[in-house]
This record gives structure tokens, sequence and C-alpha cells, in this order.
């Protein structure tokens, strides 16, 4: 299933499709039926969702009668950050690709070069997460280096702790897609991560949350991201040094990790800074980053 995140009359709504390219359908219209999807937002659905509910969903669409009324076209809503507002900073994977490790390398041995025997973690603040179609601002007289990152996002269906690479799947809710927007030269001036990568509007995500069982082996998908059409990244999951079950583990040994939580899974070659020479983006450059069976998510650079 996909769910999205759009905002119809005013209101925040949520709309899950049951298949890929076809109807979607208001949550809380089909609420009636399934009174367990009566909820606020995606972080409420995501703390309810069972495989119990995943069933009954699963039953409504095979129900014409029911669905019918519960139709929407998406182009014609606006659409939202799948997680409008986390409940917590995204938690990230810096240096996961070798291809990007060489590039960053090149662009800043300082910062990031040398030996990593472990995985590194930082983490991202985000009030608000963008949308696809939003714009990102560029922050003039404050940031030079803007820069682009397509990856693999991973959203937690429920609590974890202590859990095992062996039983990592088994606590993830679904996937999309993020943009970790970076400043690179507050990300390098300051000798760490968080405020370069952590401004308002540098967490565009999107366009949906497509559930864990519909993408099937996440360490398999095409990943890939466009500058004003000219092809900037293209690689695969099954390139990323830390896997997702991976890092799921690791980071749960020590710290729960709640329902909800959002884990940036690290990009690959071909972001500005890695360029010959080095370049960043400008007002009105239009990036898109695509992931195999998520979509695409849609960006400007107001």
């Amino acid at each position: 299933m996909r769910f999205y995140t759009v905002e119809i009359a005013g209101r925040e709504e949520i709309l899950v499709g049951f298949r890929e390219n076809e109807a979607v359908y208001r949550l809380n219209l089909l609420a009636r039926l399934v009174p367990e999807l009566a909820v606020a937002d995606m972080n409420e659905l995501i703390c309810r969702y069972t495989p119990e509910v995943k069933a009954k969903l699963e039953h409504l669409a095979d129900n014409e009668d029911v669905l019918q009324g519960a139709a929407v076209k998406l182009p014609e809503v606006k659409l939202l950050a799948p997680i409008v507002h986390p409940r917590q900073d995204v938690v990230c994977l810096g240096i996961n690709y070798d291809a990007h490790a060489q590039e960053a390398g090149r662009f800043s041995s300082e910062a990031f070069g040398g030996e990593r025997p472990y995985t590194i973690y930082f983490s991202k603040r985000v009030n608000r997460a963008t949308a696809s179609g939003e714009s990102v601002p560029r922050y003039e007289g404050l940031v030079d280096s803007l820069d682009y990152e397509a990856e693999l996002g991973v959203i937690l269906g429920r609590d974890a702790k202590g859990v095992s690479k062996e039983n990592a799947r088994d606590y993830i809710f679904g996937y999309t897609i993020i943009n970790d927007i970076s400043a690179r030269n507050l990300q390098t001036r300051h000798k760490q991560w968080y405020l370069g990568k952590s401004l308002d509007g540098f967490t565009p995500m999107g366009p949906c949350i497509v559930t864990a069982d519909e993408i099937g082996d996440e360490q398999a998908l095409d990943i890939s991201c466009t500058v004003n059409g000219e092809l900037r990244q293209s690689s695969n999951t099954r390139y990323m040094i830390q896997t997702v079950s991976g890092a799921i583990a690791e980071l749960s040994e020590g710290m729960k990790l709640a329902a909800g939580t959002i884990i940036a899974t690290g990009t690959p070659a071909g972001v500005g800074m890695g360029m010959k020479p080095p370049t960043f983006l400008q007002h009105g450059d239009k990036i898109v980053c695509s992931i195999e069976k998520i979509g695409s998510l849609k960006n400007v650079i107001d």
C-alpha cells in the first residue's frame, strides 16, 4: 500500500492507494468501516497499523461501493510530506556509499576524509518536512554551497530496542524518498553536520510512504537524482556500506527507536560537491530524486 498526506479544504488528511498508479482514497471516510483508521496524522496511523488493520484495509480494496465514495484524484489536492512533523530528529547515515566517500574526501579531506571503520550517524532537525512540489530555500547570505542528496528513507512501524539484524525488517512500516539538502559551507565550517543539514526546508520527503511488503528487498533498489534534467546520481541501494537492517540493529542496541522514527540511509556518488569543479544549487534549479518502486520527489530551489 501507498500512504499520502495531503491537504483538503485546509485540513491535513491521509490517502491510501492499494496499487501503484491507481486511485487513492480518503482514509477518514474509510474509517466508518475500520475505526482504527480514524487518525489525526501519519504518526498516529503508523502506531495503529497492525496486521489486523492491514487485513481490513486489504478487504476494503475489493469493495467498490465503499471505495467509490472515498476516491480522490491526487493531482487535484495539495500534496504534503508523508510525515509533515516528525516526532524526533531524522536519524541519518553519513558516507554510506563507497563512491560518495571518495568524492566527499576530495572536496574536504578535513571534514570527510580518513578511515571509517564504523558507521557514521548524525541527526537532522526537521520542524516541518518539505513536500514534493514545494520549493527549497537558498538562504542567500548564509549558504553559498547548497547541495542535494537522494536517499532511501526508512520508517519504523513499532518501537525497536535490542533488535537483531535478522529480525530488523519486522520493525519497518515502509519506505520513502528523502533529499538530504545540505549547506556545505556550514557543514564544513562547524566541523560537524547538524547545522548544515537542519535549516528549515532542508528535508524534502515523499511523495508517499510505500509499505515494506510492497518493496521487498530494500537493498536492491535503483536510486537516482537529476538536476534540471541532467542525471547526477545513479546507483543502487545494494552498494550501501551499512545495510538498513544493520543500521536498525546497531542503533537499537543502546537506544529505543520509537514507532515513526525516520532513518535516512545515505546518498550515492554524484552530489554537487563531488563535481569538477564543485557545482552547487542555484535559484530555479529543479531537483528530482527517484527510487525504484517508490516514485519521484520533485523540488525547485527558491
